[in-house]
This record gives structure tokens, C-alpha cells and sequence, in this order.
């Protein structure tokens, strides 16, 4: 385990000490923190798939594609 400090609003900790026994909250707010991760990351996978899936975009992603070979990155270039 890691300790991290936070900083949060007053109401929240009071609400937290009120409601959530202290020797329960390191567990609690893990399980918040994970399932708000969790959904971050579904959401964000989403968004991915989302872009995968648009043709539209993705064609003109391959128009660009030509930049890709117009040679600006070209090692073998030999300086005069």
C-alpha cells in the first residue's frame, strides 16, 4: 500500500467521518476510486472504438497518410 495525500472539501469529510467507520474508509474510497477508474476507462475505450469506427474520419486520416513518405524524416541525407 501507498499513502497519498489528498486534499478535499470540508462537507465531504465530514460527511465521510459521519457515515463511513474510519477503520472502513481506506476500503471505501478505494472502491469509489476504482469503479470511477473503471469508468474513465470504459469511457475512454468507447471514445476509442468510437474513432475506429468512423469512416468518415478515418478516410481522411489515409489522405494523410501520403505526408507520411514525403521524406522530411529522411536519414540518408548528406549535408554539402
Amino acid at each position: 500500500m501507498t499513502n497519498v495525500l489528498f486534499s478535499l472539501p470540508e462537507e465531504l469529510v465530514t460527511a465521510l467521518n459521519q457515515l463511513v467507520p474510519a477503520e472502513q474508509q481506506s476500503a471505501f474510497i478505494t472502491t469509489l476510486l476504482r469503479r470511477a477508474l473503471e469508468q474513465q476507462e470504459q469511457e475512454l475505450y468507447e471514445c476509442a472504438l468510437a474513432v475506429e469506427q468512423d469512416e468518415a474520419l478515418n478516410a481522411e486520416l489515409r489522405d494523410w497518410e501520403v505526408t507520411t513518405t514525403d521524406g522530411i524524416w529522411r536519414t540518408d541525407r548528406k549535408d554539402s
